[in-house]
This record gives C-alpha cells, structure tokens and sequence, in this order.
C-alpha cells in the first residue's frame, strides 16, 4: 500500500502505486496517477489531471497541475504528463496545457527543475533538462534533450531551445535557441557553442571542432542566412549534430532565431 500521512489529503479519484510516499500536510486532489516509488516530502500540492511518472520526488510547496495561468483557459480537462526519476525542488510550479496548444504540458525523464522555477501551459521539456532556480517558461515553449536554463532566466512563450543548449542566468530568451549554443544577456544573445557542455557530456574533439566550423559558416557576415544554411547542410550532410542545427533553423517558428551581437 502506499505511504500515506495522517496529515495529508487524498482525493478517492486519485490512483497510487503500492510504493508511493505522501508526506505531511500535502494535498493530492483529482484524476492524479501517482507511478511506482513517486515520493512527495510534504506540503506538496498535485492537482487536475496529471500523472506523475515513476520515482519522481517532489519538494515541499510545490504546486503541481493546477489551472494554467492562461485569461484563455475554459476549465477544459487539460492534461500534465510528468516522466520518471525527475526532481522537483521547493515551490516550482507546473501547469497542465490549454485547448489551444494541444491540451498537454509533457515533461520527460531525469529533469531537475530547481525551486521557484516555472514551467507554464503547453510547454514541451525534454529529458536530461536542468532550470535552475526560478527559471521561467512561458507557454507553448519546447525545450530539448540536456538542455540548460540558468537561475532567473526566462524564455518567451512559443520559443525553441535546442537539444545541448544553455540559457545563462537572468537572461531573458526572445527567440528560439540553436541546439548546442550558448546565450546571454538581458535580451539573449547567442555566445557561440555550449563547448563546456558538450566535453561533459563526452563529445569527441573532432566532433566539437566541425560544429565550431559549422558556426563559424552559419554566423558569418558574408551572405544571406539562408545561403549560409544551404552551405553548411551541402559540406556536412553526413554530420547528425550539425544538421540537426540545420533542420533547427529550418523549421517554422513563431520567433526568429536568437543570433550573435
């Protein structure tokens, strides 16, 4: 049976696994599925209809699943899909989607979503994803594999953030992000590569010098983006990385594109 505190509130609609824990003064309410070995250490607040995935734990003052903080949402039944083994630290807040984007919020595996941090209506996070403490998404924001967001960062609705990117602290992220870059500023400017990033992560140096070339081509002066684009996708059609950055900027976007100063 799951581990369930005298002090805690759980709706009978909620499904818990055998090994659940439920701490002290939280509050389960809803269509809430709770997977093997979640744990919720106290005054945690899971709402709506979300399922949490396994082995995730969540801090104290956490709230999980309420209504979006969208003027638009109508009480439709929205959903917030959260994988497994994530850790979701003190006050972070997640909101299920809306019926405009899709009505699904989607979290993936092994996050770690520091306190304070926010992750909005109909965003998209990958796995292996870091925000750092009050890191904000706005809704409808996708966020790649590995990819990390710095302490008091924020990032536009409807924005990218490539696989392997970072967002340094207290930038404020207009525009989609390449995969593998770096960016900075109060208005976020693209830095270059996340190389320190990449050599964690045990990226072979040949690999890091072709996709430095490949930068240099893609930011150059010389040239339409475009051009450039069409460039780099002809010299490195067999490189996976560089021409995931190629089918990145390719893509239909809402925003453009974050770019050098």
């Amino acid at each position: 049976m799951a581990n369930i505190h005298p002090s805690a509130v759980v709706d009978p609609k909620a499904s818990l696994a055998n090994d659940v824990t439920v701490g002290p003064f939280c509050v389960v309410e809803g269509a809430v599925t709770l997977e093997d070995g979640v744990a919720l250490h106290s005054h945690v607040v899971v709402g709506g209809n979300t399922l949490v995935g396994a082995e995730t734990e969540i801090y104290p003052f956490a709230s999980i699943g309420l209504a979006p903080q969208d003027l638009k949402y109508a009480g439709e039944n929205s959903k917030l899909i959260i994988g497994r083994r994530n850790r979701i630290r003190e006050y972070v807040t997640m909101n299920p989607g809306t019926a405009k984007g899709g009505m699904v919020t989607r979290i993936g595996n092994d996050g770690l979503f520091m306190a304070g941090s926010h992750v909005a209506h109909d965003c998209i996070v990958g796995d292996h994803v870091i925000l750092a403490n009050n890191a904000t998404l706005g809704g409808h924001v996708t966020v790649g594999d590995y990819a990390i967001l710095g302490g008091l960062s924020a990032v536009h609705q409807y924005s990218r953030i490539g696989r392997h990117a970072i967002v340094g602290g207290m930038s404020g992220v207009e525009n989609d992000v390449i995969p593998y870059g770096s960016v900075m500023g109060d208005r976020a400017r693209l830095g270059g590569l996340n190389v320190i990033g990449l050599k964690r992560r045990n990226f072979a140096k040949q690999d890091i010098h072709k996709l430095r070339t490949a930068y240099r081509m893609l930011f150059a002066e010389e040239g339409t983006l475009v051009e450039r684009v069409d460039d780099v996708a002809d010299m490195f059609a067999d490189n996976q990385e560089i021409m995931e950055i190629v089918k990145f900027m390719r893509a239909d976007s809402s925003r453009g594109l974050t770019q050098p100063r």
